[in-house]
Protein backbone atom coordinates (compact mmCIF):
# COMPACT_ATOMS: atom_id res chain seq x y z
CA UNK A 1 0.00 0.00 0.00
CA UNK A 2 1.65 3.32 -1.11
CA UNK A 3 1.63 5.64 1.48
CA UNK A 4 1.06 9.85 1.08
CA UNK A 5 1.73 12.42 3.61
CA UNK A 6 -0.26 15.14 4.32
CA UNK A 7 0.43 18.76 5.65
CA UNK A 8 -2.57 19.56 8.44
CA UNK A 9 -2.67 23.47 10.11
CA UNK A 10 -4.39 23.02 13.66
CA UNK A 11 -6.13 25.57 14.55
CA UNK A 12 -7.56 26.70 18.45
CA UNK A 13 -6.36 28.68 21.57
CA UNK A 14 -3.04 27.09 21.93
CA UNK A 15 0.34 27.45 23.57
CA UNK A 16 -1.27 29.83 26.36
CA UNK A 17 -0.52 26.83 28.91
CA UNK A 18 -4.47 26.39 29.61
CA UNK A 19 -4.66 22.43 30.69
CA UNK A 20 -7.97 22.17 29.13
CA UNK A 21 -6.76 23.71 25.66
CA UNK A 22 -3.72 21.84 25.60
CA UNK A 23 -5.54 18.63 25.69
CA UNK A 24 -7.64 19.02 23.16
CA UNK A 25 -5.02 19.64 21.15
CA UNK A 26 -2.74 16.39 22.55
CA UNK A 27 -6.10 14.49 21.88
CA UNK A 28 -6.52 15.63 18.21
CA UNK A 29 -2.69 15.48 17.42
CA UNK A 30 -2.98 11.51 19.08
CA UNK A 31 -6.72 10.83 17.30
CA UNK A 32 -5.00 11.73 13.52
CA UNK A 33 -2.01 9.65 13.98
CA UNK A 34 -3.85 6.72 15.35
CA UNK A 35 -5.97 6.94 12.78
CA UNK A 36 -3.55 7.52 10.25
CA UNK A 37 -1.95 4.40 10.99
CA UNK A 38 -5.08 2.25 10.06
CA UNK A 39 -4.95 4.30 6.64
CA UNK A 40 -2.53 5.23 3.40
CA UNK A 41 -1.80 8.79 5.28
CA UNK A 42 0.51 9.91 7.34
CA UNK A 43 -0.09 13.70 8.99
CA UNK A 44 2.17 16.35 9.50
CA UNK A 45 0.61 18.72 11.80
CA UNK A 46 1.01 22.43 11.62
CA UNK A 47 -0.12 24.31 14.95
CA UNK A 48 -0.72 27.64 15.12
CA UNK A 49 0.19 28.79 18.44
CA UNK A 50 0.82 32.01 20.92
CA UNK A 51 4.06 30.17 21.98
CA UNK A 52 5.19 28.16 18.86
CA UNK A 53 8.60 27.09 21.00
CA UNK A 54 6.92 25.78 23.49
CA UNK A 55 4.62 23.89 20.88
CA UNK A 56 7.21 22.38 19.17
CA UNK A 57 9.04 21.14 22.61
CA UNK A 58 5.49 20.17 24.44
CA UNK A 59 4.24 17.96 21.59
CA UNK A 60 7.27 17.40 19.17
CA UNK A 61 5.19 18.92 15.96
CA UNK A 62 6.35 22.58 13.91
CA UNK A 63 4.62 25.28 15.07
CA UNK A 64 4.40 28.76 13.88
CA UNK A 65 2.77 32.38 15.75
CA UNK A 66 -1.02 32.16 15.34
CA UNK A 67 -0.45 36.35 14.99
CA UNK A 68 2.10 36.50 12.31
CA UNK A 69 -0.15 36.75 9.40
CA UNK A 70 2.08 35.96 7.05
CA UNK A 71 3.27 33.00 8.79
CA UNK A 72 -0.10 31.79 9.12
CA UNK A 73 -0.91 32.29 5.41
CA UNK A 74 2.53 30.50 4.38
CA UNK A 75 1.06 27.33 6.57
CA UNK A 76 -1.86 27.47 5.07
CA UNK A 77 -0.42 27.52 1.82
CA UNK A 78 1.47 24.70 1.81
CA UNK A 79 -0.59 22.61 3.78
CA UNK A 80 -3.61 20.27 2.84
CA UNK A 81 -6.58 21.50 5.16
CA UNK A 82 -6.97 23.16 8.38
CA UNK A 83 -8.35 21.74 11.30
CA UNK A 84 -10.34 24.34 13.55
CA UNK A 85 -10.59 23.10 17.04
CA UNK A 86 -11.66 21.95 19.51
CA UNK A 87 -12.99 23.59 22.29
CA UNK A 88 -15.35 26.91 22.98
CA UNK A 89 -13.69 29.14 19.77
CA UNK A 90 -16.80 30.70 18.69
CA UNK A 91 -17.94 32.68 21.37
CA UNK A 92 -18.09 36.34 22.48
CA UNK A 93 -18.48 35.92 25.80
CA UNK A 94 -14.91 36.83 26.99
CA UNK A 95 -14.49 39.26 23.76
CA UNK A 96 -14.80 40.60 20.71
CA UNK A 97 -11.77 39.22 19.28
CA UNK A 98 -12.09 35.63 18.71
CA UNK A 99 -14.90 34.94 16.54
CA UNK A 100 -13.34 37.08 14.42
CA UNK A 101 -10.22 35.86 14.06
CA UNK A 102 -10.43 31.46 14.29
CA UNK A 103 -13.66 32.53 11.45
CA UNK A 104 -10.74 34.98 9.61
CA UNK A 105 -8.37 31.77 10.11
CA UNK A 106 -11.23 29.71 8.63
CA UNK A 107 -11.87 32.02 5.53
CA UNK A 108 -8.50 32.49 4.42
CA UNK A 109 -7.99 28.59 4.28
CA UNK A 110 -11.23 28.59 1.94
CA UNK A 111 -9.59 31.31 -0.45
CA UNK A 112 -7.08 29.54 -0.46
CA UNK A 113 -8.68 26.55 -1.58
CA UNK A 114 -8.34 24.00 1.14
CA UNK A 115 -10.65 22.02 2.71
CA UNK A 116 -11.37 23.17 6.11
CA UNK A 117 -12.79 20.89 9.50
CA UNK A 118 -14.69 21.88 12.22
CA UNK A 119 -13.21 19.60 14.93
CA UNK A 120 -15.18 18.84 17.88
CA UNK A 121 -16.26 22.83 18.20
CA UNK A 122 -18.53 23.95 21.13
CA UNK A 123 -20.35 27.33 19.63
CA UNK A 124 -21.53 29.80 21.77
CA UNK A 125 -22.45 32.17 23.50
CA UNK A 126 -23.09 34.43 20.30
CA UNK A 127 -24.66 37.19 22.29
CA UNK A 128 -24.12 39.96 19.17
CA UNK A 129 -26.09 39.14 16.23
CA UNK A 130 -23.43 40.72 14.01
CA UNK A 131 -21.45 37.58 14.27
CA UNK A 132 -24.44 34.56 13.05
CA UNK A 133 -23.87 35.79 9.05
CA UNK A 134 -20.53 35.36 9.54
CA UNK A 135 -20.66 31.97 11.19
CA UNK A 136 -22.86 30.57 8.39
CA UNK A 137 -20.97 32.16 5.50
CA UNK A 138 -17.61 29.96 6.80
CA UNK A 139 -19.47 27.16 8.03
CA UNK A 140 -21.19 26.40 5.22
CA UNK A 141 -18.51 26.45 3.04
CA UNK A 142 -16.41 24.11 5.53
CA UNK A 143 -15.78 20.40 4.37
CA UNK A 144 -16.48 18.79 7.47
CA UNK A 145 -18.35 19.82 10.47
CA UNK A 146 -18.56 18.29 14.28
CA UNK A 147 -19.69 20.09 17.22
CA UNK A 148 -19.78 18.44 20.70
CA UNK A 149 -22.72 19.37 22.05
CA UNK A 150 -27.00 19.24 20.69
CA UNK A 151 -26.72 22.79 21.70
CA UNK A 152 -23.96 23.96 19.19
CA UNK A 153 -25.50 21.91 16.60
CA UNK A 154 -28.82 23.98 17.44
CA UNK A 155 -27.68 26.65 16.89
CA UNK A 156 -25.91 25.79 13.53
CA UNK A 157 -29.33 24.50 12.54
CA UNK A 158 -31.02 27.77 13.39
CA UNK A 159 -28.73 29.75 10.65
CA UNK A 160 -29.44 27.03 8.01
CA UNK A 161 -26.91 24.79 7.98
CA UNK A 162 -28.75 21.13 6.93
CA UNK A 163 -28.65 18.91 9.86
CA UNK A 164 -26.77 16.04 7.40
CA UNK A 165 -23.62 18.97 7.57
CA UNK A 166 -23.53 18.68 11.41
CA UNK A 167 -22.02 15.78 13.14
CA UNK A 168 -22.42 15.80 17.11
CA UNK A 169 -19.47 13.95 18.92
CA UNK A 170 -18.20 14.35 22.35
CA UNK A 171 -14.81 16.51 23.32
CA UNK A 172 -11.87 15.58 22.21
CA UNK A 173 -10.24 15.31 25.38
CA UNK A 174 -12.99 12.16 25.72
CA UNK A 175 -10.37 10.19 24.05
CA UNK A 176 -7.29 11.39 25.67
CA UNK A 177 -4.91 8.26 26.73
CA UNK A 178 -3.01 8.64 29.71
CA UNK A 179 0.79 9.08 29.54
CA UNK A 180 3.21 6.37 29.75
CA UNK A 181 5.07 5.58 32.60
CA UNK A 182 8.22 6.92 31.76
CA UNK A 183 6.83 10.20 31.17
CA UNK A 184 4.63 10.15 34.46
CA UNK A 185 8.06 9.90 35.91
CA UNK A 186 10.33 12.30 34.14
CA UNK A 187 6.57 14.89 35.16
CA UNK A 188 6.77 14.38 38.79
CA UNK A 189 10.45 14.26 38.92
CA UNK A 190 10.30 17.94 37.41
CA UNK A 191 7.35 19.35 39.38
CA UNK A 192 8.07 18.00 42.49
CA UNK A 193 9.34 21.06 44.43
CA UNK A 194 7.35 23.19 42.70
CA UNK A 195 4.38 21.84 44.14
CA UNK A 196 5.56 23.23 47.84
CA UNK A 197 3.55 25.98 49.06
CA UNK A 198 5.56 28.15 51.64
CA UNK A 199 5.09 28.31 55.01
CA UNK A 200 4.74 32.10 54.72
CA UNK A 201 1.39 31.50 53.25
CA UNK A 202 -0.12 30.80 56.79
CA UNK A 203 -1.72 27.70 55.34
CA UNK A 204 -0.88 24.55 57.51
CA UNK A 205 0.29 21.44 55.93
CA UNK A 206 -0.35 22.51 52.31
CA UNK A 207 2.58 20.22 50.23
CA UNK A 208 3.08 17.93 47.57
CA UNK A 209 0.82 15.12 48.14
CA UNK A 210 0.31 17.16 51.62
CA UNK A 211 3.95 16.34 52.81
CA UNK A 212 5.67 19.19 54.41
CA UNK A 213 8.72 20.00 52.30
CA UNK A 214 11.31 23.19 52.75
CA UNK A 215 13.22 24.30 50.55
CA UNK A 216 16.03 22.77 52.50
CA UNK A 217 14.30 19.51 52.44
CA UNK A 218 14.03 19.29 48.34
CA UNK A 219 16.44 16.61 48.18
CA UNK A 220 14.60 14.93 50.35
CA UNK A 221 11.48 14.92 48.57
CA UNK A 222 11.67 11.03 47.49
CA UNK A 223 11.73 9.56 50.80
CA UNK A 224 8.52 11.94 52.29
CA UNK A 225 6.53 11.42 49.45
CA UNK A 226 6.96 7.72 49.46
CA UNK A 227 6.09 8.07 53.15
CA UNK A 228 2.96 9.47 52.65
CA UNK A 229 1.86 7.32 49.70
CA UNK A 230 0.38 4.53 52.69
CA UNK A 231 -1.26 7.71 54.45
CA UNK A 232 -3.06 8.76 51.72
CA UNK A 233 -4.17 5.66 50.53
CA UNK A 234 -6.32 6.10 53.23
CA UNK A 235 -8.13 9.36 52.58
CA UNK A 236 -10.33 9.72 49.77
CA UNK A 237 -8.67 12.55 47.07
CA UNK A 238 -11.24 15.16 46.16
CA UNK A 239 -9.82 17.00 43.37
CA UNK A 240 -10.83 20.90 43.27
CA UNK A 241 -10.69 22.97 40.08
CA UNK A 242 -11.33 26.65 40.81
CA UNK A 243 -11.49 29.75 38.83
CA UNK A 244 -11.98 33.23 39.43
CA UNK A 245 -15.50 34.35 38.09
CA UNK A 246 -17.79 36.38 40.16
CA UNK A 247 -16.11 39.90 41.35
CA UNK A 248 -17.26 39.15 45.16
CA UNK A 249 -15.94 36.07 44.97
CA UNK A 250 -18.88 34.56 46.10
CA UNK A 251 -18.65 31.05 44.41
CA UNK A 252 -15.10 30.21 45.97
CA UNK A 253 -16.53 31.27 49.15
CA UNK A 254 -19.55 28.35 49.11
CA UNK A 255 -17.23 26.09 47.45
CA UNK A 256 -14.52 26.97 50.41
CA UNK A 257 -17.24 26.35 53.04
CA UNK A 258 -19.15 23.30 51.21
CA UNK A 259 -15.27 21.74 51.70
CA UNK A 260 -14.96 22.91 54.80
CA UNK A 261 -17.73 21.52 56.17
CA UNK A 262 -17.41 17.97 54.57
CA UNK A 263 -13.48 18.29 56.15
CA UNK A 264 -14.78 18.56 59.50
CA UNK A 265 -17.34 15.49 59.28
CA UNK A 266 -15.27 12.79 57.16
CA UNK A 267 -11.31 12.91 56.29
CA UNK A 268 -10.53 13.81 53.16
CA UNK A 269 -7.36 14.89 50.95
CA UNK A 270 -8.23 18.14 49.15
CA UNK A 271 -6.42 18.32 46.10
CA UNK A 272 -5.95 21.83 44.03
CA UNK A 273 -5.97 21.51 40.49
CA UNK A 274 -5.29 24.75 38.60
CA UNK A 275 -6.05 24.45 34.90
CA UNK A 276 -5.35 27.83 34.13
CA UNK A 277 -1.93 29.17 35.21
CA UNK A 278 -1.30 31.54 36.92
CA UNK A 279 -4.80 32.77 36.99
CA UNK A 280 -6.36 30.03 38.54
CA UNK A 281 -3.08 28.65 41.17
CA UNK A 282 -4.60 32.21 42.64
CA UNK A 283 -7.82 31.13 42.47
CA UNK A 284 -6.33 28.08 44.31
CA UNK A 285 -4.58 30.00 46.96
CA UNK A 286 -7.38 32.01 47.82
CA UNK A 287 -9.48 28.92 48.06
CA UNK A 288 -7.27 27.43 50.44
CA UNK A 289 -6.50 30.34 52.53
CA UNK A 290 -10.23 30.51 53.48
CA UNK A 291 -9.69 26.76 54.43
CA UNK A 292 -7.77 27.77 57.20
CA UNK A 293 -6.39 24.14 58.99
CA UNK A 294 -8.18 21.57 58.04
CA UNK A 295 -6.31 18.98 59.81
CA UNK A 296 -7.56 18.94 62.88
CA UNK A 297 -9.83 16.17 61.55
CA UNK A 298 -7.51 14.12 59.40
CA UNK A 299 -7.98 16.09 56.21
CA UNK A 300 -4.82 17.31 54.23
CA UNK A 301 -4.49 19.82 51.17
CA UNK A 302 -2.01 19.90 48.76
CA UNK A 303 -1.72 21.61 45.39
CA UNK A 304 -0.41 20.95 41.82
CA UNK A 305 1.15 24.10 40.42
CA UNK A 306 3.02 24.52 37.00
CA UNK A 307 1.98 21.50 35.47
CA UNK A 308 1.10 22.05 31.74
CA UNK A 309 1.39 18.25 29.91
CA UNK A 310 -2.09 17.85 29.83
CA UNK A 311 -1.43 13.89 30.19
CA UNK A 312 -0.01 14.38 33.51
CA UNK A 313 -2.69 16.35 34.44
CA UNK A 314 -4.67 13.55 33.59
CA UNK A 315 -2.76 11.37 35.27
CA UNK A 316 -3.16 13.78 38.69
CA UNK A 317 -7.09 13.76 37.72
CA UNK A 318 -7.37 10.09 37.47
CA UNK A 319 -6.05 9.34 41.19
CA UNK A 320 -9.18 11.09 42.28
CA UNK A 321 -12.26 9.67 44.31
CA UNK A 322 -14.47 12.76 42.87
CA UNK A 323 -13.64 16.12 40.77
CA UNK A 324 -15.27 18.98 41.85
CA UNK A 325 -14.71 21.62 38.83
CA UNK A 326 -15.71 24.88 37.42
CA UNK A 327 -13.42 24.56 34.71
CA UNK A 328 -14.98 22.56 31.43
CA UNK A 329 -12.18 20.34 31.36
CA UNK A 330 -11.35 19.41 34.74
CA UNK A 331 -15.13 17.50 34.21
CA UNK A 332 -14.04 15.96 30.93
CA UNK A 333 -10.67 14.58 32.63
CA UNK A 334 -12.59 13.32 35.03
CA UNK A 335 -15.18 11.95 33.64
CA UNK A 336 -13.04 9.88 30.94
CA UNK A 337 -10.93 8.37 33.75
CA UNK A 338 -14.06 7.13 35.36
CA UNK A 339 -14.17 10.16 38.30
CA UNK A 340 -17.79 11.46 39.18
CA UNK A 341 -17.44 15.05 38.25
CA UNK A 342 -18.99 17.54 40.18
CA UNK A 343 -19.75 20.54 37.95
CA UNK A 344 -20.37 24.10 39.31
CA UNK A 345 -21.64 26.17 36.35
CA UNK A 346 -20.18 29.35 34.94
CA UNK A 347 -21.56 29.04 31.23
CA UNK A 348 -23.76 26.51 29.56
CA UNK A 349 -21.20 24.68 28.43
CA UNK A 350 -20.84 23.37 31.88
CA UNK A 351 -24.53 22.04 32.11
CA UNK A 352 -24.10 20.82 28.48
CA UNK A 353 -21.37 18.39 29.01
CA UNK A 354 -22.85 16.89 32.48
CA UNK A 355 -25.94 16.75 30.29
CA UNK A 356 -24.35 14.16 28.11
CA UNK A 357 -23.91 12.33 31.14
CA UNK A 358 -27.12 12.24 32.50
CA UNK A 359 -25.67 15.16 34.84
CA UNK A 360 -26.81 18.41 36.03
CA UNK A 361 -24.16 20.51 38.01
CA UNK A 362 -24.39 21.28 41.99
CA UNK A 363 -24.95 24.97 41.41
CA UNK A 364 -24.06 27.64 39.50
CA UNK A 365 -21.52 30.53 40.16
CA UNK A 366 -24.54 32.66 41.11
CA UNK A 367 -26.40 30.33 43.31
CA UNK A 368 -24.27 27.93 44.79
CA UNK A 369 -24.90 27.02 48.21
CA UNK A 370 -21.98 25.43 50.27
CA UNK A 371 -23.98 23.05 52.54
CA UNK A 372 -25.94 21.50 49.43
CA UNK A 373 -22.22 21.08 48.07
CA UNK A 374 -20.74 19.11 51.16
CA UNK A 375 -24.20 16.93 51.20
CA UNK A 376 -23.60 16.06 47.85
CA UNK A 377 -19.80 15.42 47.46
CA UNK A 378 -20.48 13.28 50.33
CA UNK A 379 -22.89 11.34 49.09
CA UNK A 380 -21.20 10.67 45.72
CA UNK A 381 -17.85 9.51 47.59
CA UNK A 382 -20.34 7.00 49.57
CA UNK A 383 -21.79 6.30 46.14
CA UNK A 384 -19.43 5.70 43.98
CA UNK A 385 -19.23 2.34 42.52
CA UNK A 386 -23.40 2.54 42.19
CA UNK A 387 -22.23 5.96 40.02
CA UNK A 388 -19.38 3.87 37.88
CA UNK A 389 -21.95 1.22 37.97
CA UNK A 390 -24.54 3.56 35.88
CA UNK A 391 -21.95 5.48 33.83
CA UNK A 392 -19.55 2.98 32.59
CA UNK A 393 -20.90 2.16 29.83
CA UNK A 394 -21.55 5.79 28.91
CA UNK A 395 -18.64 6.67 29.25
CA UNK A 396 -16.84 4.33 27.18
CA UNK A 397 -19.00 4.71 24.14
CA UNK A 398 -17.78 8.37 24.64
CA UNK A 399 -14.17 7.85 24.77
CA UNK A 400 -14.60 5.97 21.32
CA UNK A 401 -17.34 8.09 19.96
CA UNK A 402 -14.17 11.18 20.62
CA UNK A 403 -11.94 9.86 17.26
CA UNK A 404 -14.88 9.81 15.10
CA UNK A 405 -13.71 13.75 13.92
CA UNK A 406 -10.19 12.29 13.33
CA UNK A 407 -11.29 9.05 11.47
CA UNK A 408 -13.19 11.44 8.61
CA UNK A 409 -10.49 13.97 8.10
CA UNK A 410 -7.96 10.91 7.86
CA UNK A 411 -10.60 8.96 4.91
CA UNK A 412 -11.52 12.59 3.37
CA UNK A 413 -7.52 12.86 2.70
CA UNK A 414 -7.46 9.92 1.62
CA UNK A 415 -9.85 9.96 -0.97
CA UNK A 416 -7.88 12.66 -2.37
CA UNK A 417 -4.83 10.99 -2.81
Amino acid sequence: MVTTSKKLVISGYYGFRNSGDEAVLKSILTALEEESQRSNVTIEPIVLSIDPEWTTSMYGVRAVHRMKLKEVREALKESDGLISGGGSLLQDATGLKSIPYYLGVIKLAQWLKKPTFIYAQGIGPVNRKIFNPMIKSVFKSCTYVSVRDEQSADYLRRLGLKWNQIHVVPDPVMGLPLPDKASVDRGHESSASLDHVPAETGIPAVTNDAVQVSQQQVSQQQVHTEAAVDKHAKLPVIGVSVRFWEEDRKELTAIAAGLKKLAAKKAVHLRFMPFHLPDDVQASRFMMEMLGDVTSKGSEVSITEDLTDPQQMLEEVSRCDLMIGMRLHSLIYAASQYVPPVGISYDPKIDQFLLRLDSEPAGSTTTLDGDKLAVTVAKLLDQRSQWLKEHEDQITSLKQEAREPAKQIITYLGRKG
